[in-house]
């Protein structure tokens, strides 16, 4: 408990400080201005320094994780996807792992009973960590539609179909309450579940609290503190065009979800949300299992003297004879 309790309070912190910022004239003149272009360097920098050091890490062995039949004879039948032995196995079984989360919904549950463990389906975590992830990616994409001018047809598409039931006005977007459901599991599982509990770090509180801090404080932009949609577009455009100005009429609430937005974008590239760039330099995902087929030795392997069966005959042929045990030269 004592890792969630500060992961509360630093949170709350965080958020005296947004308050603060928005009501501060000049404060408020360095979040809009300075610290977007700060926070997104240190993105970049950090994402693509986290990249390369994965990268540059040395595999010299086939360590997939497989959990199906492997190439081996013609005539036994194969699972190319749970143990790919080609590229195009790799590609599947890693579309699979990104877009619907492979493993995780192989995932099972355990539990004493009667002094045994019992294995049961997990699939919620499954269903919900599906719903959060794909959530906040539409999330994302439709906020595209502040940083590009016009705006393409695929994004006003795409807010069309999320708000497709029309549900309030302003809409109610399904992915907006569909995070929230994703996020309210995800922390409350940390919180109840013992085992969960047991090996969650403060880091682990941290990030989904600031998600949902992104996520409510946009909720209650959109429906109860409503910004000009115009200011917003504008504030956005002045980023990508490199003049900033702070806009008019901003609210609160409005500020507090730009210092969200800001400190999650530095605190991704430290954090374990960084597993969204690192699944692809997984190597027990992206290898092929082909220890089968071809012999993988480790280049980094220091030469030794090697001392061979021709060699060991010779030395001791004489003994070998004496002992009866068969030899290859008389």
């Amino acid at each position: 408990m004592k890792n969630l309790l500060i992961s509360i309070l630093a949170f709350f912190i965080l958020a005296l400080l947004a308050l603060g910022i928005g009501l501060n004239h000049s404060l408020a003149y360095v979040l809009i201005v300075i610290v977007p272009y700060a926070a997104f360097a240190i993105l970049l920098t950090g994402f693509v320094y986290r990249i390369i050091k994965w990268g540059s890490a040395p595999v010299p062995f086939r360590i997939p994780s497989t959990c199906g039949q492997g190439k081996s004879l013609p005539w036994i039948k194969t699972n190319p996807v749970e143990n790919p032995s080609g590229a195009w196995g790799v590609i599947g079984r890693m579309a699979q792992e990104i877009f619907l989360f492979r493993s995780l919904f192989r995932n099972t549950d355990v539990a004493i009973v009667d002094e045994r463990p019992v294995y049961g389906s997990a699939k919620w975590l499954w269903f919900c960590g599906l719903l959060f992830h794909w959530s906040f990616a539409i999330i994302v994409l439709r906020h595209l539609r502040f940083f590009v001018e016009p705006i393409a047809p695929w994004i006003g598409a795409l807010s069309a179909l999320d708000g497709f039931f029309e549900i309030g006005i302003p809409t109610l977007y399904l992915s907006d309450a569909a995070i929230l459901v994703g996020l309210t599991f995800l922390f409350l599982r940390r919180v109840v579940v013992p085992q969960v509990r047991y090996i969650s770090l403060f880091t682990d509180y941290f990030s989904l609290l600031l998600i949902a801090g992104v996520v409510t404080t946009g909720l209650l932009t959109r429906h109860f503190f409503p910004a000009d949609l115009n200011a917003a577009k504008t504030l956005a455009m002045g980023w990508v065009t490199f003049s900033p100005v702070v806009p008019q009429g901003i609210s609160l609430v409005f500020y507090m979800h730009l210092c969200f937005v800001f400190v999650l974008l530095v605190w991704f590239p430290a954090s374990k949300l960084m597993h969204a760039g690192g699944i692809f330099l997984s190597p027990t995902r992206n290898l092929a299992s082909n220890n089968r087929g071809k012999r993988h030795v480790n280049p980094w392997n220091a030469p030794v003297k090697v001392h061979t069966y021709e060699e060991y005959e010779d030395e001791f042929r004489d003994k070998m004879k004496a002992s009866g045990l068969p030899v290859e030269k008389e």
